[in-house]
Order: structure tokens, then sequence, then C-alpha cells
């Protein structure tokens, strides 16, 4: 099963690899979603850490993950010439590597310890994140180049990564049923079922999975630190004017999500009138409809415009929003069946958006190829996994500095009317502020199914020497999702190198 970059896009891919492809996810979204929705009630609720303190964790993390993750993109982009590399594959290696590290999300719940301790197997945890996701993110191009067959690929990602979601929302409940109300071992359980099954999907995804084969060209090198290579390298992904417009739909759609989870407990506890139990069974449910959303998802992103999409799943996600907080106000509380009316329209919202931005995230190495005639999957893939987590942990530490801010104290069975108001704030006002900025996003974002096919074809007519359009049509889409001009295709520029 070792075969690193022979084979390539030539092998047929069957339903197990996109099972594998896609459950490996579990880690990748399931992390996430435990961590969102869950932490940030586990470091205030159960171990005595103020909300300040929870957000100095996130920020300490993010440093060093500011050197950590673009760096395994770049070593990744490179590691075929090294003899592990040639052995066990310029992506894989890392993946096989990280297996025996994931135990350690199951350190970052053990309950009674210090501060320090939460700070160092924080950062433990998103080390070895990073280690096993950025090059899985470099999969789906490396092993397919057809476009529905990267929409499948996405398709099978984001539906384990909302089955995992719906296991991080009710695994809590169970587990409180089971150990009572007021154990903090809930979390410890938690932590340690997930990192069995984190370490099982990425056992799987390496059995499964293969890399393209190597063309053995590489751009010629430029004097100067590696470092600032490394990130004139990285910082150049930017300069696709297709990824940047992807990035604010990502980015939209995810911290909205971000901001909403890391609130949402605590809106449903002291807003609601509810309960740790109720605020489970309610995210657990909204996964669940996630899941559903998804697999209507796929099918839109496969014949539609996925800009269109993003826009509808952005307005179903912000009529939930509205919904629970206007609910609030006419004091309905987390027992009222009303309740479900929110929390639907916001699952339906909420897994498309999820779906919608890494669809379309698996093209953009095509759209960087025809400006450099490189494949960069891993610094685009570092760059994704590091605003991703730097994304996450900015919002989730805002809501803690913010609840602060506004008077909430940590273990107190009630809370003020000013924190009270100061969740219900970040809920609805942060939610919707962030979903807007990636709805004017999309409102520029071009990449189709069509103008994808315009790429490719263009792609193959700059390889075979070519170098003036097929059409003048064809120019526009490919200066436009490139933001270059034709003549300066296919390397006639300075990026990447």
């Amino acid at each position: 099963m070792v075969q690193a970059a022979n084979a390539g896009a030539e092998r047929p891919v069957r339903l197990v690899n996109f099972l594998a492809y896609g459950g490996n996810d579990v880690l990748g979204a399931g992390s996430m979603a435990v961590i969102s929705a869950w932490v940030l009630v586990f470091y205030t609720q159960f171990c005595g850490l103020t909300a300040g303190e929870a957000a100095l964790i996130f920020a300490t993390a993010r440093i060093l993950d500011a050197f950590a993750s673009p760096t395994i993109g770049h070593v990744s982009d490179k590691f075929g010439a090294t003899r592990l590399g040639k052995r066990f594959g310029r992506r894989r290696f890392f993946i096989l590597a990280a297996i025996p590290l994931l135990p350690s999300f199951a350190l970052m719940w053990l309950p009674g310890m210090t501060f320090w301790y939460y700070l160092v197997s924080y950062v433990l945890f998103e080390l070895v994140y990073a280690m096993e996701i950025i090059p899985y993110e470099t999969l789906a191009a490396e092993m397919s180049k057809d476009y529905a067959a990267k929409a499948k690929f996405a398709g099978f990602r984001i539906a384990f990564a909302q089955a995992s979601a719906v296991l991080a929302g009710f695994l809590p409940l169970w587990l409180i049923e089971w150990l009572g109300r007021d154990s903090a071992d809930t979390f410890l359980y938690m932590g340690t079922i997930f990192a069995v099954l984190f370490m099982a999907a990425a056992g799987l995804l390496y059995a499964f999975s293969w890399e393209r084969q190597a063309t053995g060209e590489e751009p010629p090198a430029r004097s100067g630190s590696p470092i600032a290579g490394l990130y004139r390298n990285l910082g150049s992904t930017l300069k696709i004017r297709a990824f940047r417009l992807h990035l604010g739909l990502y980015l939209g759609g995810y911290i909205s999500q971000d901001v909403f989870n890391a609130a949402f407990t605590f809106f449903v506890i002291f807003a609601l009138a509810g309960s740790t139990a109720i605020a489970s069974g309610l995210l657990g449910t909204m996964y669940i409809v996630q899941f559903l959303a998804v697999l209507l998802a796929i099918q839109v992103a496969l014949k539609a415009n996925p800009a269109i999409a993003y826009r509808i799943a952005a307005a179903c996600f912000a009529l939930g929003v509205i919904t629970l907080i206007g609910q609030w106000s006419l004091g309905i509380t987390a027992t009222s069946p009303l309740i479900w009316i929110g929390i639907g329209l916001a699952g339906l919202g909420r897994g498309a958006l999820n779906y919608i931005p890494w669809a379309t995230y698996n093209y953009m190495a095509d759209i960087d190829e025809i400006v450099t005639g490189q494949r960069r999957e891993g610094s685009f893939a570092g760059v994704m996994t590091f605003v991703r987590k730097a994304t996450q942990a900015a919002a989730v530490a805002g809501v803690g500095l913010l609840m602060d801010a506004g008077g909430f104290v940590s273990k107190a069975p009630v809370q003020s009317d000013g924190a009270i108001h100061t969740l219900v704030l970040l809920l609805g006002v942060g939610t919707v502020v962030v979903l807007l900025l990636g709805v004017l996003a999309s409102l520029r974002f071009k990449l189709s199914p069509q103008t994808h096919a315009v790429l490719m074809a263009e792609i193959e007519h700059l390889r075979a020497g070519n170098r003036a359009p097929t059409s003048e049509a064809s120019r526009a889409v490919v200066e436009d999702l490139s933001g270059w001009r034709y003549d300066q295709l296919w390397g006639n520029n300075q990026i990447g190198r």
C-alpha cells in the first residue's frame, strides 16, 4: 500500500478511498467541534480558570502555530526528495508519524490540573493536529484532477465532520447521564473516546490514500534566509485572487460558527434557563440537521454556482440565530419546543457553510498551477490550517474576554443581567456580522464547474507550449480566477520562486 508517488491521478478513486479520506475529518473537524463547543466550558466551569486565562492559552498556541503550520506545509512540498519521503510519501509520512501522538487530545481534558498544564497540553495537541491535518488537506488534489471527484472528496469529508460533530454534541449528554451532572470526568472520557477515533481515522487514511506522481520540476532556489523564503512562498498564495476570496467565504462561514459555538452553551444555561445536558442535546440535534444539509449541498455544488449556495446558507443560519435571540427576548426557555425552530434553521445553514468552502478549496492548487506552473498543495494547506486554527482561537478567546468584560463569573450558578446581555450580543450580533463578511466575498467569487473546466483546459493548453489563450472568453475566466494577466501565467512571474 506504500506507493508514495508512483500512480498519481490515473488511479481510479473507489468508495473505500472516499470513505478513508472523509473519515479523517473525524480528527479535522471533530476535534475543532469539541474544542469550540466545550473547552471554554471545561476551563471555566470545571477547572476554575477565568475566561481571560482561557483566552491566554488560545493566544499562546496561535503564536507557536504561526510558525509550525506553515513550516509543515512548506516542508511537505519538498519532502519527496528525502529517503523517508520516497518510502512513505512526502505527505503521508507526516500522517503516519502523527498517529502515536494523537492521544495528546485526551490529556487536554484531565481535570484538577493547573493553568500551566492546560496551556502545555493544549499547545501539544495543536502541534500534533497540524502535523496530521496539513498533509491530509493536500490529498484530494493529489489523488484526482476531476472536478466531480474533488467535490465528492469534500462531500465525504464534511459528512464525516458533521457525524463527528453530532457525537461531540451528544456525547457529553450521555456521559453526564452516566457520571452525574457535576462530574468533570465527563470531558476526560469524551477526550479519550475521540483520541481513539482519531488514531483509527488517521490509520485508515494512510492505508487507502496515495500521492500524484512527482514531475521532478522544481523552481530555481532563491538566495536568502530559508525562513524568509518559507513565508515569502506562503504569502504568495494570497496573490491568487480566487484563494483570497475563498478565504473570505471560509472565514465568514467558520468564524461565525466558532463565535456561535463558544457562546451557545452559556447562552442556553444562563439566558434560556437550561443546563449543560440540555445544551449538549440541542447541539447534537443541530449537528444532525447539519449532516442532512451537507447531503443537499453536495448535490448543489456539483451542478450549480457555489457562491449562490453559500449566500442561501448564510441567510438560513442568520435567520436561525435571529430566531433564537427573538425567542429569548420573549421569555421562551430552553425546554420549550419552540427552541427547535431556531436550532433547525441554524443547522440547515451551518451544514452547507461547512461544506461549500472545503469543496472550493480542493481547486485552489489548480488555479495556482496556471499561475506558477507548480503544484503547491502543501503551501495552501499550511495557510488554511493556520488560518483556521488562528481564527478559531481568536473567536473563542474573544468570546472569553468579552464575557469577562461583561461581568461573567466562573463557576457561578447564575450570572448578572449584564453578563447575560453580553452573551446574547455575542451570539446574535457577533455571528451575523461575521456571516455578512463572507457573503460580501461570495459576490465576487466566480469558481464553478464551468469555469473550472475552462481553467483545466487552459492548463493543458499552456503545458503543450502554447502562450496565447484558446479564446478571449477563456482568457477572461483564467484572469478572473487567478488575478493575473494571461501573459504572466505559467511561471512568467516570481510567485513561488
